[in-house]
């Protein structure tokens, strides 16, 4: 029997997103550092659990991020408060285990979503302050649109994502910061074996 791939709900939606992430603030409300932004790019991997949810489509997320970059004040005090104006580059990676995509109208030409992701992203100094952690975790919260391209590919836009960082107090100091992100994807569809029913 062949799959009918004109109809997005007669097989397990399977999408890999290539992704970037820029952050353009930050905000003063969980955390207490200042003067921090966060640069990302990897891969998503979205598959469905749920098609029909009170006409919701839920998807499991899993990320990896092999290419993270924090900007943040060169010297900063215990809490993460700025104490220098030069700025400096620390590299690191993120991996999302645990992630839910909620969606709107699947299969047409606009897909609102939403979509809430907890991390974990380890850095090659010790993040925003030289008393926390190089270890650090992430809870991000982004809703955008899909927009439906060509064939397998579709754009992803989170314009509003909220990015929470912080060590949970596995020391002493943890400053944490909440960044406000866009991030940009392209979708690829994955062919399913499910048969149609």
């Amino acid at each position: 029997m062949q799959i009918d791939e004109s109809h997005p709900q007669s097989a397990t939606q399977k999408e890999i997103i290539y992704e970037g992430l820029v952050s353009y603030g930050n905000y003063r409300v969980f955390g207490g550092a200042e003067n921090v932004k966060l640069y990302a790019a990897g891969v998503e991997f979205d598959r469905e659990l749920w098609p029909h949810v009170f006409h919701t489509r839920v998807d499991a997320a899993f990320e990896v991020l092999p290419v993270v970059f924090l900007t943040q004040p060169r010297q900063a005090d215990i809490w993460g408060d700025t104490l220098s104006k030069r700025r400096t580059l620390v590299p690191g990676v993120g991996v999302t285990p645990l992630g839910v995509r909620l969606m709107w109208r699947d299969g047409k030409a606009v897909m609102p979503f939403f979509e809430v992701k907890g991390s974990v992203i380890g850095f090659t100094q010790k993040a925003l302050s030289p008393e926390a952690t190089y270890e650090n975790w992430s809870f991000n919260l982004t809703e955008g649109v899909k927009v439906k391209l060509r064939g397998r590919y579709d754009l992803r836009i989170g314009v509003a994502s909220d990015l929470h960082f912080s060590n949970a107090f596995v020391v002493r100091s943890n400053p944490a910061v909440d960044l406000m992100n866009v991030n940009v994807g392209l979708v690829y569809h994955l062919r399913s074996s499910r048969k149609s029913y």
